[in-house]
């Protein structure tokens, strides 16, 4: 019990000093917009160009009920400046969310499949709105000191072109431990001050550092939007966990978080197969069977994966997943045509014929329906 109440006085002692530097910082009124003369206001004009390409984007999510939800989020978090908070769902598979100078915020679809609850994705949002209230971004891009780095410094709010520039971003953009200390910590207040558990937190980076690690040879920088520009994950996952100790615990709304996503789960699983990060999605599934072992789409999406592999073992392991799903209920009409392409590799012609068979049944429209077609009649032959 003293060890705990030393852990909390300790916490508590580091939190002390960020709530009197940056209390004006998160009680700050609504910001005014820049004179377009100066140097922020041409940064805003900018944004603007950019937030009216990405509002026509193709990848943005139109889903106006689930958009709502996740904009009053995002409007807790932000308080006061919530009338200026515009969010964009974004389809993209990686993990990742943006806070532009003049308040677009992205958050991608790669975050969304992550997260377990909606305290989680509010941590991420926290960090982000905390950035953004403390104007890191502004002062960041300001200071690039060529036309190339801005332009690099800029990719960082776009959807096109930043994936296979992370290492460039990472060497120009990063904002400076303090910044991202910072904002780490506003973003703790802010999402305890909207009533969500503070401890989730760690969570997420804990998560996000599983998956990483499940690939030790390649560099986090070049995988993750999030690791090119964030400090070392151990010492931040420390930091978070620490000053959340100090905080009085709150909400998850974990259950309403899987009801509001659940329209997704599937599109945002298949991405994800599609990324062809094998160890990473791997894990992640790992991770989503054992938080949730009755989603027959966790089991479906692991033995695509394993499936792709191709390995003696990894089949074996991929027709288990596929049973598994179907015992659970509900499952893809995919798990029936992957089984299917197992079974015509191994020539049970039977069994092949029957995964086929169902799937097609299920989904009679799939657009591999006619080559699913040809090749039960092949194995009618």
């Amino acid at each position: 019990m003293k060890r705990r109440r030393f852990a909390a006085g300790a916490a508590a002692a580091l939190l002390a000093p960020l709530a009197r530097a940056d209390a004006s910082l998160i009680e700050a009124p609504r910001f005014t917009r820049p004179d377009l003369a100066s140097d922020e206001g041409g940064l805003w004009a900018i944004m603007d160009r950019e937030e009216s390409k990405l509002r026509r984007s193709p990848f943005v999510m139109r889903d106006a009920a689930f958009h709502d939800y996740v904009q009053d989020i995002a409007c807790r978090l932000g308080g006061a400046h919530c009338p200026d908070v515009r969010v964009y769902l974004v389809r993209n598979r990686y993990f990742n969310a943006s806070m532009a100078p003049n308040g677009m915020m992205q958050v991608w679809s790669g975050l969304m499949l992550r997260v377990d609850n909606e305290a989680q994705l509010a941590a991420v949002l926290g960090h982000e709105v905390g950035h953004y209230l403390a104007r890191h971004s502004v002062d960041a891009l300001r200071e690039a000191k060529s036309r190339s780095a801005f332009a690099m410094g800029m990719a960082m709010f776009g959807v096109v072109g930043l994936i296979g520039q992370l290492a460039a971003v990472a060497g120009m953009y990063s904002y400076s431990r303090d910044n991202e200390r910072k904002a780490d910590e506003m973003g703790l207040q802010l999402m305890s001050k909207a009533g969500y558990d503070p401890r989730e937190a760690a969570k997420v980076w804990d998560n996000l550092m599983g998956e990483l690690k499940a690939d030790p040879d390649t560099d986090p920088t070049k995988k993750s939007p999030l690791f090119a520009t964030h400090p070392p994950g151990d010492e931040r996952r420390a930091t978070l966990g620490t000053l959340a100790a100090a905080m009085p615990a709150g909400a998850t709304f974990e259950q309403r978080w899987l009801e509001r996503t659940a329209p997704y789960r599937r599109e945002w699983l298949d991405e994800e197969i599609k990324r062809g990060a094998t160890k990473e999605s791997l894990a992640l599934f790992t991770r989503l069977m054992a938080r949730s072992p009755q989603q027959a789409d966790y089991a479906w999406a692991r033995a695509e994966v394993y499936r792709a592999r191709g390995a003696v073992a990894d089949i074996d392991a991929a027709i288990l997943d596929y049973r598994s799903a179907i015992a659970i209920g509900a499952e893809p009409a995919e798990v029936h045509r992957g089984l299917g392409l197992i079974y015509r590799d191994r020539k049970q012609l039977a069994e092949a014929r029957a995964s086929f068979g169902t799937y097609l049944k299920l989904s009679p429209d799939a657009s591999d329906s006619s080559m699913i077609s040809s090749y039960i009649e092949e194995l009618n032959t």
